[in-house]
């Protein structure tokens, strides 16, 4: 009998989903495994945002690995720094700290009809079998166009490079953005700002959710004493969830009534008829990713704080200056404008079978087969990649379930069953046009414009349940792949 072979293995990312695959990796008994993060510190998205008010907004007990439950979190939404703290943790408590290298930007991966050639910004250099990118969605920070906004005097953050010194207590602050994230920051800024200005284009259903409420400390000490019931909590989450995607995959009397408590949230907090006309959108709730708060309009109405929906024309070295002439001065401008969600693994220079690039790949927006493989891009997976359920499965559970399939493939090279493994055009264009289609009855498909779309149109979003997924990712479909060599 052949001894198994050995396999070499590079993960991109330490967020969500580079850890998710690193443990199911090590689990599967893969040791040569090297993790490159970009950043400073584990947690991706987690570790770049540090913004006041940061909070998830998926309750804590779904917000988790199902092989790392956390049975003590503090409130039922989670702040920023605790789930980081939880992520760094479970790296720790698996041993994961010498497979990962930190600060170590990859900026070139080329497939040279072997092995993949890895490049990180500080000249490393690495080889290996696979590439497994587990980049995700939100780690390229949008900036907006805004003409004279390199000539503001004051501060200018945007959220996701959020500067810990920088003083807002009684200052004039500007936030532009108004998704979670400016939700988040104009609650948490507002009560100590000088003043306080919500430069809002188009403005978001706000549900209301008591974001601040702790979990009870008993809950936490049953769960900890007893990690069966931890263990039936989550698992009844996971069931629980099936409900929300129904919500948003297709029409219902479930949908409708969120849709009426998102409406009611509004209609009951915001009493002055001018400013609830300014903050109802003309689209319908939940066809922009949700936005969770329990203080959001309870900030925008106070005395120190104002809602802005006049376009922006330009900034000057003091003041946001809107179409109607007026002139906001301000000290600070806080920029809540999300990120470029459909870059995936670009900028880096991906090149794979023949040297295509990733670009050229895309060039009709991203797409992959089942999320996970990319026609042209020969023993390259990717974890939570095009089309993954960031907006209706729990991400924690996706990214395992992704991980897991990707590591049948491993399983199989390693036995010997072959060298190369591709996806064809063929599946993958099927996929897609399933995808397609199943987005038809979707919320999101609803009529707005929301970062789900791609640059092309096209809902980058997956419009099945949990147990479709689970089935789509069961077992590797050697029909839909060429593979070669061995």
């Amino acid at each position: 009998m052949n001894s198994p072979r050995t396999t070499r293995i590079i993960v991109i990312g330490a967020g969500v989903s580079g850890i998710a695959t690193a443990i199911t990796l090590q689990r599967a008994g893969f040791h040569k495994v090297t993790v490159l993060e970009k950043g400073s510190d584990v947690g991706g998205v987690w570790h770049w945002n540090h913004y006041p008010g940061l909070t998830c907004d998926v309750p804590s007990t779904l917000y988790q690995f199902g092989f790392a439950p956390k049975p003590d979190w503090s409130r039922i939404f989670a702040p920023g720094p605790e789930i980081q703290r939880y992520l760094a943790d479970v790296v720790d408590e698996y041993g994961l700290r010498p497979w990962i290298r930190l600060n170590s930007e990859v900026v070139s991966a080329e497939f040279d009809g072997r092995t993949w050639q890895v490049r990180t910004g500080d000249g490393a250099e690495f080889e290996a079998e696979f590439v497994i990118a587990a980049t995700g969605v939100l780690h390229h920070p949008f900036t907006p166009p805004i003409e004279g906004l390199d000539t503001f005097a004051g501060d200018v953050v945007h959220t996701a490079r959020w500067d810990d010194d920088l003083v807002t207590d009684g200052r004039r602050i500007a936030v532009i953005g108004t998704g979670s994230t400016g939700v988040q920051v104009v609650s948490a800024l507002q009560p100590k700002a000088a003043r306080l200005a919500h430069f809002v284009r188009t403005p978001q259903w706000v549900i209301w959710a008591p974001m601040w409420l702790p979990q009870p400390k008993l809950l936490g000490a049953v769960l900890q004493r007893l990690p069966r019931a931890n263990r039936a909590l989550y698992q009844a989450g996971l069931q629980a969830s099936r409900l929300f995607t129904d919500v948003v995959t297709r029409p219902s009397w479930r949908r409708k009534a969120v849709q009426a408590y998102a409406r009611l949230s509004l209609r009951t907090q915001i009493l002055d008829p001018a400013l609830r006309t300014e903050l109802t959108p003309d689209y319908q709730p939940l066809c922009k990713r949700q936005v969770l708060s329990g203080t959001y309009y309870r900030a925008v109405k106070a005395r120190n704080a104002e809602l802005v929906t006049a376009p922006i024309e330009r900034v000057t070295a003091n003041a946001v200056v809107t179409a109607d002439g007026r002139e906001h001065e301000v000290d600070v401008i806080v920029l809540a404008t999300g990120f470029r969600p459909h870059d995936y693994m670009r900028p880096i220079n991906l090149r794979g079978r023949d040297g295509l690039s990733i670009d050229d790949a895309w060039a009709k927006g991203p797409h992959a087969y089942r999320m996970t493989a990319i026609p042209g891009f020969p023993n390259l997976f990717t974890v939570l990649g095009p089309n993954s359920p960031t907006g209706s499965i729990p991400l924690h559970d996706a990214a395992e379930v992704t991980a897991r399939y990707i590591v049948g493939w491993l399983e199989r090279y390693r036995a010997g069953e072959f060298d190369i493994v591709e996806v064809t055009e063929a599946a993958t264009a099927r996929f897609n046009a399933e995808v397609a289609s199943a987005l038809g009855p979707t919320v999101w498909n609803t009529g707005c414009n929301s970062w789900y779309f791609t640059e092309e149109g096209f809902i980058d979003l997956l419009p099945f349940d949990r147990a479709t997924m689970l089935t789509m990712l069961s077992g590797q479909e050697d029909g839909d792949f060429v593979l070669t060599g061995a």
